[in-house]
């Protein structure tokens, strides 16, 4: 399926601030997953087998490291949970790294919402505005995304550019200070 969305990530300090402004608009909890995104070493873009509660899938994507909402476009393929896909992809690609959180996932309409809790990473919110059925303009996806930035009164400081799996090999790589 191929799916274009624009998307932010922002660092915060407690998810429940958050969580409670966006119950005030009645979003769709579509529930807790506990996720573990495997990312393998590609040539280009990024790609991630996906193993939770909830979903499932291998997702390529590519995505410029930007502060702020920026365009994604990815292909996912859900799947029933497999080793055999999982050893395939080590096999043939290697694993650049691993990404475990917990993710609670909200929806209002085509805009999803993620409160994540990010093992050595700390805690983040992301929304997501997503087109899989062509509806919208890339324009639209923007303006949407931006919404949610301004409603959160989210600032620059707080604003990821990276993916997680950038942000646990920097953390990995941090000089270990005694």
């Amino acid at each position: 399926m191929l799916i274009k969305n624009h998307e932010f990530k922002a660092k915060v300090d407690t998810l429940e601030v958050y969580e409670n402004m966006l119950l005030t608009l009645n979003p769709i909890l579509q529930g807790t997953d506990f996720q573990i995104d495997t990312y393998f070493n590609v040539q280009k873009g990024r790609l991630k087998l996906r193993e939770g509660n909830i979903e499932n899938s291998l997702i390529n994507y590519d995505r410029e490291n930007l502060l702020g909402s920026k365009k994604s476009e990815i292909i996912l393929y859900q799947h029933e949970p497999s080793k055999a896909l999982k050893s395939i992809l080590e096999l043939q690609l290697g694993i650049l790294t691993i990404v475990d959180k917990k993710r609670k996932i909200y929806f209002i309409d085509n805009v999803k919402f993620h409160f994540d809790e990010v093992k050595n990473l700390g805690v983040f919110i992301e929304v997501e505005a997503i087109d899989s059925d062509n509806k919208f303009t890339p324009e639209e996806l923007k303006i949407q995304c931006d919404h949610y930035y301004e409603f959160f009164g989210l600032n620059e400081s707080q604003m990821i550019d990276k993916s997680y799996s950038d942000l646990i090999e920097d953390f990995k790589n941090q000089p270990i200070v005694n």
